[in-house]
C-alpha cells in the first residue's frame, strides 16, 4: 500500500525509517511523526455481507448464519451494529430452516402441505437455495 502522507500533519515529505514486524516504518520530515503502512485486512465480499444481514432479519441466530455462509458471528454482530439493523418483533412465528438444491427444492414445492398455514422465502447461496418457513408456535 503505497503512502502518500503523514497521517498526523498530512504533508508529503517523509523518508524511510526501518522495519517493524516486517512492515515498513516511515518518519515525517516536517513533524517528525513515526508511522508505518497501514494493514490491510481480510476483505469480506458484499454478497456475504447482504446475504448475512437478510439471513438475521429472517430470524436465524448469529451462529445459524455463520454455519450457513461460514462466515464468524462476531462479524456478522459487527455488521448488524455497523447497518443498525434492526429485527421486527413477531413472537407468533419461529423460522425454520432447509438447505436444498434445485431438484430438492421442486419436489419441496409440489407438496402442498409444506406451504399451507406458513410463510416461505427461498434464497440463494451458491448453488443451493436456502428456504426459510415461518410456522406459528404450538401451544399458542
Amino acid at each position: 500500500m503505497p503512502i502518500q502522507n503523514c497521517p498526523n500533519c498530512n504533508a508529503t515529505k517523509f523518508i524511510k525509517s526501518g522495519v517493524i514486524k516486517g512492515r515498513q516504518r516511515y518518519k515525517c520530515k516536517i513533524c517528525n511523526y513515526y508511522f508505518t503502512v497501514g494493514k490491510l485486512g481480510k476483505q469480506i465480499d458484499d454478497y456475504y455481507v447482504n446475504k448475512a444481514l437478510q439471513l438475521y432479519l429472517e430470524g436465524l441466530t448469529y451462529r445459524e448464519i455463520e454455519r450457513i455462509l461460514g462466515v464468524s458471528h462476531v462479524s456478522i454482530l459487527n455488521w448488524v451494529k455497523k447497518y443498525k439493523i434492526k429485527r421486527p418483533i413477531n413472537s407468533k412465528y419461529h423460522p425454520t430452516y432447509k438447505i436444498l438444491n434445485a431438484e430438492e427444492l421442486g419436489k419441496y414445492f409440489t407438496d402442498s402441505k409444506n406451504i399451507k398455514g406458513s410463510g416461505v422465502i427461498v434464497t440463494e447461496l451458491g448453488d443451493k437455495f436456502m428456504l426459510i418457513k415461518w410456522e406459528r408456535f404450538k401451544g399458542l
